[in-house]
């Protein structure tokens, strides 16, 4: 096998749907497989997915699992030499998944391959390339400087080295992921990509961002204008300084 997609869906299948015909479409004459992990989804998303798409291989929690749990889920079933880890609300390109097999074909220290995001409005999401937030990368971004953050120096148009890959859109090698651990449990959302991108760098791999469109709908697998999102995403980014920079506190469990 040499391709394993996996996409975490809660109550939004109709772009499931949509990704899935992208997915499909990018995928032909590879051998691939994909995983629908739903997280108890209320809007009968399993039912209306299986009917339309037989050949997917449809996992169903009972409860929210969360992101990291519910990617670990079908990583740990997955046999293709290397996994994509992509957002429900997304859309790829035709050529996508052949480029991103060959590139890490031809560079074996890659762990990670991340691509050019598109909004909704087709601008570019400035996202698609980050730097770990060290503490002092992360209080420039916080006081409103965030061109270090998102290696605004890079060039949209040539591939380059980063340090963290998009959760969205996260293409790996799958000897590096069983490596590095599989994505940290502690995250329930958001963050993980973050912490897997910088294990993957302290294990000796490379991160690639790589010049290939994908459309993601932000914000349509999400609430973001809640409390519970705030609650979340701070709490996710107090995990990871505490992790990586105050490994002798253990305040985020």
């Amino acid at each position: 096998m040499k391709l394993s997609i996996v996409i975490v869906n809660y109550n939004v299948r109709q772009y499931v749907e949509n990704c899935l015909h992208s997915v499909y479409a990018a995928a032909s004459g590879i051998d691939i497989e994909v995983f629908v992990v739903d997280n108890a989804s209320s809007d009968g998303s399993v039912a209306y997915l299986r009917e339309r798409f037989p050949q997917v291989r449809y996992m169903e929690n009972q409860v929210n699992m969360g992101f990291s749990k519910a990617n670990n889920k079908a990583i740990r079933e997955a046999t293709g030499d290397y996994v994509l880890l992509l957002n429900p609300d997304t859309t790829i390109s035709e050529n996508v998944l052949r480029e991103c097999i060959a590139f890490a074909d031809e560079h074996p220290k890659t762990g990670a391959i991340g691509v050019r995001m598109h909004n909704e409005d087709g601008t570019v999401a400035p996202e698609s390339r980050r730097a770990v937030p060290t503490p002092w990368i992360a209080l420039t971004k916080y006081l409103g400087h965030s061109r270090r953050y998102y290696m605004s120096h890079l060039p949209w148009d040539q591939p380059a080295r980063i340090e963290v890959v998009s959760g969205a859109f996260c293409f790996l090698r799958h000897t590096a992921l069983t490596e590095v651990g599989l994505l940290d449990e502690d995250y329930f959302m958001y963050g993980e990509d973050i912490d897997l991108s910088y294990q993957l760098l302290r294990h000796g791999y490379e991160n690639w961002y790589l010049p290939l469109d994908i459309v993601h709908f932000k914000g349509r697998s999400t609430i973001k204008t809640s409390f519970r999102y705030a609650y979340v995403f701070y709490k996710a980014m107090l995990i990871f300084f505490v992790k990586h920079y105050l490994s002798f506190l253990h305040i985020y469990k």
